[in-house]
């Protein structure tokens, strides 16, 4: 090994380390992103409300659904009796929830059973607006201090106040014969709608257009719990199904690769490993590749071969050799194009190609009488082969 290389791998080694110590080393920023995970701790993550169903729901069973509402409630339920096998509320928060239409009405197929729906969002589905018969608007401006209410006197004191990430987002439209309004949002020192409840069949659907305070974040902020708290005591004391956001189809792998990825140092020193090695290649690679003989294409020597035949027949002023080529060529070209037999060059002859060149018939008759003219005379000049050749170019031409 030489002292070249070693110097290389030595000085990529302490790359690796210093990189590897400043990563370790250096304060982590604060991860704002709003997940609504149940696994993130960071503070949009729903890891704290996820951890404390339990608590608020101590006569509660609560299970987790990892695939469509479709496919999960679509196993309990019996097409014989046309009803479901289980009982409960599902829960479901995020910032814009993404299901399908079809579990959106198996949903809305387990609330008319006498169950509950419990969704914290900032946008619904237009196919559940549609079916509950109510509208949201989000049309001004606020500020981002806003503060949240329930309309039972009895929370009065457990009114929160929020100051970042929150939505101005409202209740426009709902259907009064079936809603209760449960909560409202105040903006701007007016006050809007920002949780229902909307009776639906033998079930009732609980709608909340915020779902920002269920993050940890605000859970933990002062006494928010107990807003969530009693936000979430509307839901009857019965089976609880989280809708989760790690969804089976979902799920990240667990492959080493994604691991070193997912983690800055790890992923810094994988990257400053391949650039390495890529170096190393290149460098080596041009130190012992043979040198490429360069092949050059073979010439086309056609149109100098042609230069030098012409040449040689101007200097020679073989004019009858010229014609006399000329005309044969010619023929030629008759014969194989318009399939004619070019032994008698008579008016039937000049019709036929007139005809089938698509020429006209005096033109076609000046060319061949010039060709038998210039074949029956015995000293042609240079005149002759320049009207000859202008004569057959307009031919080809037209």
């Amino acid at each position: 090994m030489s002292k070249i290389l070693k110097f290389y791998i030595g000085l990529m080694v302490l790359l690796f380390l210093g990189i590897t110590v400043i990563e370790l080393t250096k304060e982590q920023p604060i991860n704002w992103a709003a997940t609504y995970n149940e696994n993130d701790k960071i503070p949009y993550g729903t890891y704290v409300l996820h951890n404390e169903l339990e608590t608020l729901f101590p006569n509660n069973k609560i299970h987790d659904i990892k695939v469509t509402p479709y496919e999960y409630f679509n196993d309990f339920y019996d097409h014989k009796d046309s009803t479901y096998l289980t009982t409960g509320s599902y829960l479901k928060i995020d910032q814009r929830i993404a299901i399908d239409d079809i579990s959106i009405n198996e949903l809305l197929n387990f609330a008319a059973e006498g169950n509950s729906l419990f969704i914290a969002t900032n946008y619904f589905p237009r196919v559940l607006k549609d079916t509950l018969n109510f509208e949201t608007t989000n049309e001004f401006n606020f500020e981002d201090k806003t503060s949240f209410t329930l309309a039972n006197t009895r929370f009065t004191k457990d009114s929160i106040t929020l100051e970042k990430k929150i939505n101005n987002i409202y209740f426009s439209e709902l259907d009064a014969n079936h809603t209760t309004v449960l909560g409202y949002q105040k903006f701007n020192n007016e006050a809007f709608i920002n949780y229902v409840k909307i009776n639906y069949k033998k079930g009732a659907i609980f709608l909340h257009l915020q779902p920002i305070v269920f993050t940890n974040y605000n859970l933990l902020k002062d006494n928010n719990r107990d807003y969530v708290a009693n936000v979430l005591s509307y839901l009857k004391d019965d089976t609880l199904f989280y809708d989760s956001a790690n969804k089976k189809g979902i799920l990240k792998g667990q492959s080493p690769m994604r691991f070193i990825l997912s983690n800055p140092p790890l992923r810094y020193a994988w990257y400053l490993l391949l650039i390495s090695l890529l170096l190393f290649m290149i460098f080596n690679a041009k130190r012992k590749q043979r040198i490429i003989k360069v092949i050059k294409p073979n010439e086309n020597t056609t149109v100098a071969f042609t230069k030098t035949i012409g040449n040689l027949y101007y200097e020679t002023k073989d004019h009858d050799n010229l014609i006399d080529k000329k005309i044969t060529y010619f023929l030629e070209h008759i014969r194989r194009t318009y399939y004619l037999d070019t032994q008698l060059l008579d008016d039937k002859f000049t019709k036929a190609l007139a005809l089938k060149s698509g020429t006209d018939t005096i033109d076609t008759k000046k060319l061949m009488d010039e060709i038998v003219h210039l074949r029956a005379k015995s000293n042609c000049s240079e005149t002759d082969l320049i009207a000859l050749n202008k004569t057959i170019e307009d031919f080809y031409n037209t």
